[in-house]
């Protein structure tokens, strides 16, 4: 399922990291319509630029600060140290408008985008306003950043929050699709951009080090599997810099390996009618949600600076 999965590197175009499902994409995959995804790495005093086009985006620091420039306004963006760091500031554009995005010290920065017709304000939702929410329970806790949900932003189109996994736990977990429109679920693409690290304790040399081996190999799991007759069958080992695209089918678990935390930004959308994250759980593993009950959430939750 090599169309589904992109290691480092596979979906790298020009200035780009990653550059997949955008309006301005050279890089086509078929079937793929509603949902994109630019990451760039910037040198310090470097910038990137998108053109105006009929989609929405949505920037987000994955680690240092950035300036975006809309409708030749500036939005500053605080960032973060990494995605471990907490919740970031990030800047919803609108459609139809030219970004630009620069970097006086430099960092990693993602771009998230949707096809959209019906124009919305930018807007700069803070790392103070961002809803985090802490899902699941046990060894399926989970942190949630929802700057980009229904609840928290008004958009067109798309969906988009990012999840932090504690090593050793499982997350996007009980399987679950969105590849319906029916009563209580929604169609939606989705995309999974990865990051990872060393865990905070893991190795005696300190947290992102390589720890005693002297050369860790941050890994993580994701699995995507057949809902219907479409066949797809995805067991990926990712790193920093993977990206594993659904268009379909249960997904899940995201997993987590003990001594590596994870971290991944989701992007969904979709054709239907309302823009909304209604799922349906794999009916042979929805049971364990009701287990989480008198469970205590990770104690390492939430990450923060």
């Amino acid at each position: 399922m090599a169309e589904w999965v992109y290691p480092l590197g596979s979906a790298a175009e020009g200035c780009w990291d990653v550059s997949l499902g955008t309006s301005d994409s050279k890089l086509a995959v078929q079937g793929w319509e509603h949902t994109g995804l630019k990451v760039a790495t910037l040198a310090p005093g470097a910038a990137v630029e998108l053109p105006a086009a009929a989609e929405e985006r949505i920037v987000i620091p994955l680690s240092g600060a950035f300036t975006v420039t809309v409708d030749g306004l500036d939005h500053p963006l605080a960032g973060r140290a990494s995605v471990f760091s907490g919740p970031t500031d990030v800047l919803y554009s609108g459609t139809d408008k030219a970004v630009t995005v620069s970097s006086s010290d430099g960092g990693r920065v993602a771009i998230a985008t949707a096809p959209a017709k019906v124009q919305y304000p930018t807007r700069l939702v803070t790392a103070a306003e961002t809803p985090v929410e802490l899902r699941g329970a046990g060894n399926c806790s989970r942190q949630v950043h929802n700057f980009g949900t229904p609840a928290a932003l008004e958009a067109d189109r798309f969906i988009v929050c990012e999840v932090i996994t504690p090593a050793g736990n499982w997350s996007s977990y009980p399987p679950h699709k969105h590849d319906e429109e029916k009563e209580g679920e929604t169609r939606l693409e989705e995309i999974y951009y990865f990051e990872t690290r060393v865990a905070n304790g893991a190795g005696s040399a300190g947290p992102g080090s390589a720890g005693p081996g002297g050369d860790a190999d941050a890994i993580g799991y994701q699995r995507v599997y057949a809902s219907d007759d479409r066949p797809i069958d995805v067991a990926a080992e990712v790193r920093t810099g993977d990206v594993v695209l659904v268009p379909y089918g249960w997904h899940g678990p995201a997993m987590a390996a003990p001594g590596y935390d994870m971290y991944y930004l989701n992007v969904m959308a979709g054709p239907g009618r309302v823009r909304d994250w209604l799922i349906s759980d794999d009916p042979h593993h929805g049971w364990v949600r009701q287990t989480w009950e008198g469970q205590n959430i990770d104690p390492r939750l939430p990450f923060k600076a």
